[in-house]
């Protein structure tokens, strides 16, 4: 009697806790809305780089290496800490994650020059790569299937409407160089909110502190898979970065135009383009899915390339139309290959190794393709190096995926 007596408070309060934990598919809708504006985040800042520019009085290199190294301190926490919430839980990876990319949009609202910017830009990268891992985990616990779709289309519609809803907010309201940072502040501070009343979705292990240790093994299951994964994740991201980096300035050239909302609409059209294809092909299987990626990214970075030769504003839009497709559906494919095959405890450390393989796609390029704008050949021609540079991915791609297919036959 005196244990029942004990226990039962424990029990009640557990029983109280348990009903305030949000429902399985509001936790999945808000890990998935999460991912959505961290990478809205990551992409707001790219129509106003030409404000910065303007207002700041800096070279065009400055605003590669800004973005280079958002990409390198993305890198860094996904190699120390991308594994932690296979450990310690993923709501206290996100809670702390959620928090500091808060602060980071009061840094950007308040920045005033460039030091600023690369402060801002070096806490978000630190702030997006541990999330990543945790909030794509988090999805594929709550639902396997539905999670491999969301952790393709969320950070590409996150992508596609930052760089959108940046360039409305730039040119039509005021407080260009703040407005969007807020916005994204609010909305944070309602997630984290959100996350504070979500279950958690795995069970917490020993090894948190191990787990901080580079280590960028793979389970024996998804050495395979991953090894040809890899190739279509750097082609199909080494086209985001140039058309990230790159982008509006090549609009501002064909379309002739400096409009912030043009500057990001052409991240928009490519992210939100790949996010249609991966829900409208969902059910294709992951191999075909590589393969058609990486087809249509070479044909739409070679209709770029003569879209720019010829300064054709139609061609170029077709160019960018196809790369969206090639975006996501090799994103997808990718993805599909490799993080399902994962147990639930090694699923935060799997994905983040896809997502260093896409980050170094995406930053590496873009940073070079800075230098040479500055020291190289000017925009024109080191567009044309970067454009060739990815169908060369790409072609590898290709054999890669041809082998593994021809072997496949053959057992």
């Amino acid at each position: 009697m005196t244990t029942q007596l004990l226990t039962r408070p424990a029990a009640k309060h557990a029983e109280r806790t348990r009903r305030r934990r949000l429902p399985t598919p509001v936790a999945f809708a808000l890990l998935a809305s999460t991912v959505l504006v961290f990478l809205a985040g990551s992409s707001a800042p790219t129509p106003l780089y030409a404000v910065y520019q303007r207002e700041w009085h800096f070279s065009p290199i400055t605003t590669t290496v800004v973005f280079g190294v958002y990409a390198i301190a993305v890198l860094s926490a996904l190699l120390v800490v991308g594994s932690i919430s296979d450990h310690i839980g993923r709501r206290p990876v996100l809670l702390a994650a959620i928090a500091v990319q808060a602060v980071t949009m009061w840094i950007f609202a308040t920045a005033d020059g460039v030091p600023q910017l690369f402060a801002a830009r070096v806490v978000q990268g630190l702030s997006t790569g541990a999330a990543l891992g945790a909030i794509g985990a988090g999805l594929l616990d709550l639902d396997k299937a539905r999670g491999a779709v969301a952790n393709a289309v969320a950070p590409m519609s996150g992508t596609a409407l930052g760089a959108l809803v940046s360039g409305l907010l730039v040119q039509f309201l005021p407080m260009p160089t703040k407005l969007v940072y807020l916005v994204l502040f609010g909305i944070l501070v309602l997630q984290w909110i959100g996350v504070a009343l979500m279950g958690e979705t795995v069970t917490r292990r020993p090894g948190a502190l191990a787990s901080l240790k580079v280590d960028i093994g793979l389970p024996a299951a998804i050495r395979g898979p991953m090894l040809a994964a890899a190739p279509v994740l750097l082609a199909v991201w080494s086209l985001g970065g140039f058309y990230a980096s790159l982008g509006p300035a090549l609009t501002r050239q064909v379309v002739g135009s400096g409009s912030p909302v043009l500057g990001g609409g052409l991240l928009f059209v490519i992210a939100g383009v790949g996010a249609l294809s991966v829900l409208l092909l969902r059910n294709l299987a992951a191999d075909r899915m590589m393969q058609l990626g990486i087809a249509t990214l070479a044909a739409g970075v070679a209709v770029t390339l003569f879209a720019l030769a010829a300064g054709s504003t139609v061609a170029f839009v077709a160019g960018a139309l196809l790369a969206g497709v090639g975006f996501g559906t090799g994103v997808q494919g990718a993805i599909r290959t490799v993080v399902p095959l994962a147990a639930a405890h090694q699923r935060a450390g799997v994905l983040s190794l896809v997502f260093v393989l896409s980050y170094l796609g995406l930053g590496v390029p873009a940073v070079i393709a800075g230098y040479l704008v500055v020291h190289g050949g000017g925009l024109h021609e080191t567009a044309e190096q970067y454009g060739v540079a990815v169908i060369g991915l790409a072609a590898a791609a290709a054999l890669v995926l041809g082998a593994r297919s021809r072997t496949a036959k053959t057992r």
